[in-house]
């Protein structure tokens, strides 16, 4: 315990002066719990509402898996093929780039007249907006690997393109496709909240938002966005961790 505080004392005093700060400003200068309800009115409502806190995460979790792991078997492979084949580029480019700026919640009357008021429907919306960054963030991986690196291999004899794809290129990519996962992620999660609260979902964590919000429940609402955060804070440290694991022994040069 004593090791957590020193290694995590500044993090921990930034939140806890964070709490205070609101429960002071709820209690004496809004005064309106309709308006700002209290640090412990959310509490209570964490309590209350645990059951059904848990019950959504699940849901929208499940729709963020879909959307996310839908994506990156979309984007990933059509990535490769755009960056390492400027036909198939020439030809994907324009119809992409008309897609690519329609917000994901402009497809939320196609989602639930194509798939009804399921979790397809609502993993489809966390789909198209996952899988742009990342097939972004692969197409300039390939298309920024060093031509050294595919001249020296060649010269060594690796001179297949489906070889020097996997053992040359992809390997460079790594990086860019990571960041592509991450910033998909993030966009992921935010449209997995908008498709539940815009009727491509009957349950989840926007959904809930939104009802709570209907019966003006702040502090219900108010807990439902702090579980947003933590678990978007907890998906992204989990995926940095297996990120680094898996990448910085090869980028730092360590040997097993």
């Amino acid at each position: 315990m004593v090791s957590i505080v020193r290694r995590y004392g500044i993090e921990i005093v930034s939140l806890c002066s964070a709490l205070v700060i609101w429960q002071l400003a709820a209690d004496y200068i809004v005064k309106n719990p309709t308006f700002l309800p209290s640090a412990t009115d959310v509490f209570t409502s964490f309590c209350r509402l645990r059951a059904d806190l848990i019950y959504d995460a699940e849901i929208s979790l499940l729709h963020f898996g879909i959307g996310v792991a839908a994506g990156m078997c979309v984007a990933i492979p059509l990535g490769i093929s755009m960056g390492w084949f400027s036909l198939i580029n020439r030809i994907l480019n324009p119809i992409i780039e008309i897609l690519r700026p329609i917000p994901p919640l402009a497809w939320i009357p196609f989602a639930i007249i194509w798939l009804g008021l399921t979790h397809a429907a609502a993993g489809s919306i966390v789909f198209i907006g996952a899988v742009f960054p990342i097939l972004i963030n692969t197409y300039m991986g390939f298309r920024n690997v060093p031509k050294v690196l595919i001249e020296t291999a060649m010269v060594l004899g690796c001179t297949r393109s489906r070889d020097l794809i996997w053992k040359v290129a992809f390997p460079s990519a790594v990086p860019d496709i990571v960041t592509g996962i991450r910033v998909g992620m993030g966009v992921g999660w935010m449209c997995v909240v908008a498709a539940e609260m815009f009727g491509a979902s009957t349950s989840g964590i926007g959904y809930k938002i939104q009802f709570w919000g209907n019966l003006h429940r702040m502090d219900h609402v108010m807990a439902y966005m702090l579980l947003l955060g933590f678990i978007a804070l907890i998906i992204d440290s989990l995926f940095r961790y297996v990120v680094e694991q898996r990448l910085s022994r090869w980028r730092k040069g360590i040997v097993a």
